[in-house]
């Protein structure tokens, strides 16, 4: 995941790890084992929301407002609890996808509570959970916000059907970064990455999840739809590249640093990576191909057994405000899921606030968003396959 512009923010998009056992869990799910999966009448715990004014939330770290004088408070988040008499536990305990689903899970499987009423997940491991029926269906109905501003290219991803489960937080872009002085050339094709000029200078995300949805929009393939087939073509395409010594490593969010030194000349990218690295660069350009690029995010949940059900409701609801979006996206800069808090943005007085309605990676133009598609994930019976297969290409 991309580090924000305004606050160095820690990398969160995590890369999967090489047959982890969070892997093994989702597979042996998918093939039937019954202990995992939770049905829909075992996943509710009474609410204790209207007695008990209080939620657990685990998020990311660097991924809320924070006061410039204070790092340990949190405008937004206060202002929820002024205004509800809601205290939210709010904890930055997740660092990796894979690592914080087998921290939850063994409460999960055995139909106990977690201790968190809200956590924020990528979509791709959202989709183990929803699959799995380890989060609670939201009551729309009692979030209108969220049912108005939600951005319709968000609402509806193969895994979660009308957004039931799951809520964006926010959202990002997976597409191609260069620098234009040094490469002396535009890029606008995923096929670009294969000219002679870039030969080794390129890099690719060594996460599966991350990394495959660009490289098969570069063969035209649509992403809400790819199949096994797709996947081994790409894989098939990388090893000859690694072969040629076109790719200079797989990588993670360490990226950025060969781009800036120069080592790389393009490679690819997640959006708000990039509009960290064009504060200190203006050269440095992000690029959604003309085959497309993948939009991600990553969303708010309510695992089973919850206590505080109602409570998370109200505070997901209360971030899709577009003022409370506003807010949010002036901070952490990336795709914000609430379009109409562009606007606000833009009545902003300081300059450099009202600037970032204008930012197509925090709003993406019209032209941009008909490029932008969210990739069907990767299913359990899936996974194991192509993990190891991908793996062995890029050498976890």
């Amino acid at each position: 995941m991309p580090f924000s512009a305004k606050h160095a923010a820690l990398p969160r998009r995590s890369l999967l790890r090489a047959l982890g056992g969070g892997a093994v869990l989702g597979g042996l799910a998918g093939c039937g084992v019954p202990a995992a999966y939770v049905g829909p009448g075992e996943r509710a715990a009474a609410d204790l929301s209207a007695s008990d004014k209080r939620l657990t939330w685990a998020n990311w770290p660097l991924y809320i407002d924070t006061d410039d004088d204070d790092p340990n408070r949190r405008p937004t988040l206060e202002a929820f609890e002024k205004r509800t008499g809601i205290s939210v536990k709010y904890t930055e305990e997740i660092n990796d996808n894979d690592e914080f689903f087998g921290k939850i899970s063994p409460a999960l499987m055995n139909h106990q509570q977690t201790g968190r009423d809200l956590i924020v997940m990528s979509d791709w491991m959202c989709a183990r959970f929803v699959r799995l029926g380890w989060v609670q269906k939201m009551d729309r109905a009692k979030q209108p916000d969220v049912a108005k501003y939600l951005d319709p290219l968000l609402r509806s991803p193969a895994f979660d059907p009308g957004r039931r489960f799951t809520v964006p937080w926010q959202s990002g872009i997976t597409g191609i970064a260069y620098d234009r002085r040094r490469l002396g050339r535009e890029v606008r094709h995923v096929s670009d990455l294969w000219a002679d000029d870039l030969k080794g200078r390129v890099t690719l995300l060594s996460g599966l999840d991350e990394a495959f949805a660009l490289l098969m929009q570069g063969n035209g393939v649509d992403i809400t739809k790819w199949t096994a087939d797709d996947f081994h073509k790409v894989c098939d395409q990388v090893e000859k590249y690694v072969a040629q010594g076109r790719i200079r490593r797989f990588t993670g969010n360490d990226y950025t640093k060969d781009l800036v030194s120069g080592d790389v000349l393009a490679c690819q990218a997640y959006s708000g990576d990039v509009i960290q690295l064009q504060a200190d660069n203006p050269h440095i350009r992000f690029v959604v191909p003309e085959e497309g690029a993948e939009l991600w995010s990553d969303s708010l949940m309510i695992p089973d057994r919850a206590r505080h059900k109602r409570n998370a409701e109200r505070l997901v609801d209360y971030y899709y405000a577009p003022e409370v979006a506003a807010d949010l996206a002036a901070w952490v800069n990336y795709v914000c899921p609430v379009p109409a808090a562009r606007h606000v943005l833009a009545d902003a007085k300081d300059k450099d606030t009202a600037a970032l309605a204008e930012n197509p990676l925090i709003f993406p133009d019209a032209q941009m968003r008909e490029r932008l598609v969210i990739a069907r994930d990767i299913t359990s019976r899936e996974r194991v396959e192509f993990a190891k297969r991908w793996n062995k290409i890029v050498g976890l």
